[in-house]
């Protein structure tokens, strides 16, 4: 049953963050609908590659982590290298992205359940989950804050900002380190992070956390735009 929920609830996390994120893009019918169908096909790859059972392979590369990698270092020279790409994404409003963080509440539920159910162990389901949870609370008031004034509320969002960048980064450091049967591991015993390897979880890791690394980048770079013409 929870495995069902999860499908429901993360599919629909992932079509409403793409969905906000790529209409409040000042983008042409043309580049939307391109960037549509190359996120859609990221999508349908990191799922097949699920269904394949190489995430859960010890006798291969730490796959889960590349996938997710490959995504954020895509957008990142996508935007470093087209002006256009930079500016759209610089377009998303930060209290959108802020609220769409309210989300991480879900995925944060999910690996505490899991961990409760036996199929997550060691200190990477407690810290992912009640790191996600906290930082997706936190979202909601802040994003009302911030669309009433961002400026006011400038030093919070980057203090949150920082959070949340944080809790994706040892999420993903202690997920590879709780991988049962890979080199690196040295928490979690049998079990591990074994359940982020099969769908639909696999799709927390690989699917939504790179989405949200992107938008922490795409505030860090908005604040830091913002201070640098006040100062100027």
């Amino acid at each position: 049953m929870l495995d069902l929920i999860g499908t429901t609830v993360l599919t629909a996390v992932i079509a409403v963050n793409l969905n906000a994120a790529i209409v409040t893009m000042p983008l042409s019918a043309t580049e939307k609908l391109t960037t549509v169908t190359i996120a859609g096909l990221w999508i349908g790859f990191a799922i097949a590659l699920a269904n394949t059972g190489v995430y859960a392979s010890p006798a291969t590369p730490p796959a889960v982590g590349i996938v997710a990698a490959s995504s954020v270092l895509a957008v990142g020279a996508i935007a470093w290298l087209s002006p256009r790409a930079r500016a759209a994404l610089m377009d998303i409003p930060v209290p959108l992205v802020i609220g769409l963080n309210a989300a991480r509440i879900a995925p944060g539920a999910f690996m505490v359940l899991l961990a409760v159910q036996g199929r997550l162990s060691g200190p990477f389901p407690q810290f992912a989950g009640w790191g996600d949870f906290t930082v997706g609370v936190i979202a909601i008031p802040l994003m009302i804050a911030t669309a009433r004034n961002l400026s006011r509320h400038r030093g919070a969002v980057l203090a949150w900002n920082a959070l949340g960048t944080l809790d994706l980064i040892s999420a993903a450091a202690l997920g590879l380190l709780s991988a049962p049967g890979s080199p690196l591991q040295i928490f979690g015993g049998s079990i591990g992070s074994i359940a982020i390897t099969s769908l639909p979880w696999s799709n927390i890791p690989t699917l939504i956390v790179p989405f949200y690394l992107i938008m922490h980048g795409v505030i860090f770079a908005r604040l830091a735009g913002a201070r640098g013409r006040s100062a100027s």
